[in-house]
Parts: C-alpha cells; sequence; structure tokens
C-alpha cells in the first residue's frame, strides 16, 4: 500500500511541475552578480517517465550557493571544466573533476560550490522541476538588485511561502523564527510583496 500512495503522490508532483516551468522559453539564463550563471535548457522525460529540468551552470572561483534542502527534489550534477567542491550536511568536504557527476538525494541538506582557480562549469538536471526555476530567477534578481547580496525581505519570504520545497540550512533558529516574520511583516506594510503577486503556489508535500 506504501507504494502506491508514493507512486500517486509523485504523479500529482508531476502535474503540478509542469504548470510552473517556463515551457515557452528556453533556454534562458539567469545571473546573481555574485558569481553564478545558471541557464535553464528545458524540461523532458526519461525513460521511467520522471520530468527533469536541464540546467547548466557557470561558477567563478569560490562562488556557490550556501547549504540547503530539496524536499521534493532529486539534483544531479556533472563537471564538464573545472573542480567542483561539495558536502552534505555532517559530512566531509569533498570534490569533483571534469566527467564526474554527483547526485544529491531529495531531502539531503548540501552545497556546492567551485574549489579551482578557473571557472567551474557544470550540467545536470532536478526532478521534478516544481518551483525550482521561479525561486531561483526571483532570489538571484534580489542579489543583483542588491549587488551580490539579497533583500532580507526576498529571502524571508521566500522561504517561508516555499517552505515545503526548499530551506536554506545556515540559518541561526532565531532568525528564522524572529527576524524573518518581522521581515515579512514589515515588507508587507510597505508594499514589498507586490513584486510576488503572480507567485505560483507552494507545492504540498
Amino acid at each position: 500500500m506504501s507504494s502506491i500512495v508514493t507512486s500517486n503522490a509523485d504523479a500529482a508532483l508531476r502535474r503540478e511541475s509542469a504548470t510552473n516551468t517556463n515551457a515557452s522559453g528556453y533556454p534562458r539564463a539567469i545571473d546573481n552578480g555574485a558569481g553564478e550563471l545558471l541557464t535553464f535548457l528545458g524540461v523532458r522525460h526519461d525513460a521511467d517517465g520522471r520530468q527533469l529540468l536541464e540546467l547548466e551552470n557557470r561558477v567563478q572561483p569560490g562562488s556557490g550557493p550556501p547549504m540547503h534542502v530539496h524536499y521534493l527534489q532529486e539534483e544531479s550534477l556533472t563537471v564538464q571544466e573545472g573542480r567542483m567542491g561539495y558536502c552534505v550536511a555532517g559530512g566531509p568536504d569533498c570534490f569533483a573533476g571534469p566527467g564526474e557527476m554527483v547526485t544529491f538525494a531529495r531531502g539531503q541538506m548540501h552545497r556546492f560550490w567551485n574549489a579551482g582557480n578557473g571557472e567551474l562549469r557544470c550540467s545536470g538536471w532536478v526532478s521534478p522541476p516544481a518551483n525550482l526555476e521561479y525561486v531561483l530567477t526571483e532570489a538571484f534578481a534580489s542579489m543583483r538588485r542588491g549587488r551580490g547580496r539579497p533583500n532580507p525581505f526576498d529571502v524571508a519570504y521566500l522561504l517561508a511561502r516555499y517552505r515545503t520545497e526548499f530551506a536554506q540550512g545556515d540559518l541561526p533558529a532565531p532568525v528564522r523564527v524572529v527576524v524573518f516574520p518581522i521581515l515579512r511583516a514589515v515588507g508587507r506594510l510597505l508594499g514589498q510583496d507586490r513584486r510576488y503577486a503572480n507567485a505560483p503556489p507552494p507545492i504540498r508535500r
């Protein structure tokens, strides 16, 4: 019975993911102004019927996303050029070079970064797409507006709205529990949430 429930849940997630990607606008690149250029290449289905959002990233030395988790998605990266450092929560730093693939399971807290002296270039995919494209697009835009640093309201809003899908692992509890709710309340009073008027609904686990 449990396997049937899981299959039905995954099927529902695939249906919701299909409405949360920019199917007509690929390839599409976003730049966070802090050393990361990410290109969404498109959505395809693998031999098992899984929906994959394919992407390519270019990361400058020392740059990379913070510790984070995708509760609903598996993520896979293959190094095309350069040296990638990566780790999962509680684990040691590991490294991958050209031709090597690193896969992070859904629910696995992780991060990666450019551990070399030149540009890191990876190809990969995320499955299912869910709201990843939207969230990263908004996060990167916030960082560009802040010249490499995201607006605290944007972080607080996106992590709260999409908390069933994503979380950031390096935030102290007082920031998440006390500071972020205040930021969201003040931001709404100032109308900062208007830019998210057309935000897609979060996907429930």
